[in-house]
């Protein structure tokens, strides 16, 4: 796409469309800066097609293996499987959160004042890929104990890597594309590969994992997620071109970056009341690692039932994305996040409520509805709070304060589940969502209305 062609009449146009800040926008009285950022625009949208594609395509292949991980169905289920324990299923899914808590704080600290973000992308990236390497080669390998005990090992290092990993590919696409054409990447992105991923999910559910295809189903399906998400990542190298920022804060130690939190919240007024929504709304997560497991033991577990809940839930989050997306574009990203807030609520309560087979293949779709328009929502609406200098940090502290609420619940639901049962844990779950959707009603007001009417 050509520098010549101008952002849509109804956005700001640069530099705060690309930056996503209009706090960037330097003062008419520097003209220096404006020239800077100028430069810096112009090299955005000149390689905006080619860094469109490649986003795309790390989007489309990556985030397909990654949600046969993190989809609430086969590594929950593989998890209680092989160690017949709700309390252990929590734990797997607390260590993985539990190692996203401090990770993003070092990549932003990591990456802020670097004038290039990909060298950090590729290593961060491609240690997160070596654990799912792991994960297949400990169900080959390994079994009981020292499977279970490896399998919470590498879940943890997981969400390490994954924690640090949201915040530098967060800061890509921040970088490289336009505030106005975020939603649609995302959209149909994460609608290819959620096609590839439910249909991957049916296949491996039918058969890899129900024939257990070279004596271990579950491995093949994390070595194929391995495969899918390496490839997104290598087409990312080859096609992306980073731009230099004009401005860059200086290095600055870890303790220092953790010491300007308060600060950092409180720079834009309507950040502070967005994280205490991500917040409450994570906390209600401590139902997902059981719904797989509950729709299961209602309808008797296998391999083919098991696919058949992730093509509903993967599925959704193909149909459901384009709507999102292009709905986010056109109004900013609160009504998505109130719309998927809304959608879980009523998906777990049909879950809670009824038990047809049906009905559980509809919760699974609302779930899988709700799930990608609220990351889509969070994950898009953290760019548009504050100044691009803060983004990295900005993005580090909800990840951070994520991963502290998503490590204690889980580990609460179990205790929950094993001492009251699955019910108890959804109706836990459905309070904080019910609290969470108050205070985004309340609260929080649309940061693209509020950059808007300060341009």
């Amino acid at each position: 796409m050509s520098r010549d062609e101008t952002p849509p009449e109804s956005l700001p146009v640069a530099p705060s469309d690309s930056s996503g800040s209009a706090s960037a926008i330097p003062s008419q009285a520097d003209p220096e800066a404006a020239a800077r950022e100028a430069e810096y625009e112009a090299f955005v949208w000149d390689n905006l097609k080619r860094n469109y594609i490649g986003n795309y395509l790390h989007g489309m292949l990556g985030m397909t293996g990654f949600r046969l991980i993190n989809a609430p169905t086969f590594m929950p289920v593989y998890i209680h499987m092989i160690s017949g324990s709700n309390t252990i299923v929590g734990l797997a899914q607390a260590l993985q959160q539990v190692g996203g808590i401090i990770s993003p704080i070092f990549g932003a600290t990591a990456i802020e004042h670097r004038k290039k973000v990909m060298p950090a992308a590729l290593w961060m990236g491609g240690l997160g890929r070596v654990q799912i390497v792991g994960m297949a080669l400990a169900g080959w390998f390994l079994q009981g104990q020292s499977l279970v005990y490896a399998m919470l090992a590498l879940l943890f290092l997981f969400g390490v890597f994954m924690g640090a990993q949201r915040v530098v590919f967060g800061m890509l696409m921040a970088k490289v594309i336009p505030l106005s054409r975020r939603g649609r990447l995302q959209a149909w992105r994460n609608a290819t590969g959620g096609l590839i991923a439910a249909v991957l999910a049916w296949v491996a559910g039918k058969y890899i994992i129900e024939p257990d295809m070279f004596g271990h189903g579950y491995s093949v399906t994390f070595a194929l997620a391995a495969l899918l998400t390496t490839l997104g990542l290598w087409a990312l190298q080859v096609l992306l071109r980073e731009p230099e920022p004009p401005n860059l804060p200086p290095k600055a130690r870890f303790r220092d970056r953790v010491r300007d939190f308060p600060a950092l919240i409180r720079s834009d007024p309507g950040y502070g009341p967005f994280l205490l929504v991500q917040m409450l709304t994570t906390v209600s997560r401590m139902a997902v690692p059981f719904y797989a497991i509950y729709a299961t033991s209602s309808t008797g577990l296998s391999g083919a039932v098991l696919g058949l809940l992730a093509l509903a839930y993967l599925g959704a989050d193909t149909v459901s994305n384009l709507l999102w997306g292009y709905l986010g574009d056109r109004t900013g990203f609160r009504l998505v996040l109130l719309i998927s807030l809304i959608t879980w609520i009523g998906a777990t309560a049909i879950l809670l409520v009824l038990h047809s087979p049906v009905a559980i293949f509809l919760a699974f779709f609302g779930l899988g509805a709700s799930q990608s328009g609220y990351m889509m929502a969070t994950q898009t609406m953290i760019l548009e709070f504050g100044n691009r200098e803060e983004m990295p940090m900005r993005i580090a502290i909800s990840s951070s304060a994520e991963g502290i609420t998503s490590s204690i619940s889980p580990i609460l639901g179990g205790l929950v589940a094993d001492a009251f049962g699955y019910p108890a844990v959804f109706g836990i779950s459905i309070g904080f969502l019910v609290i969470g959707l108050v205070a985004l009603v309340l609260l929080v007001k649309e940061p693209r209305h509020r950059k808007l009417a300060r341009v």
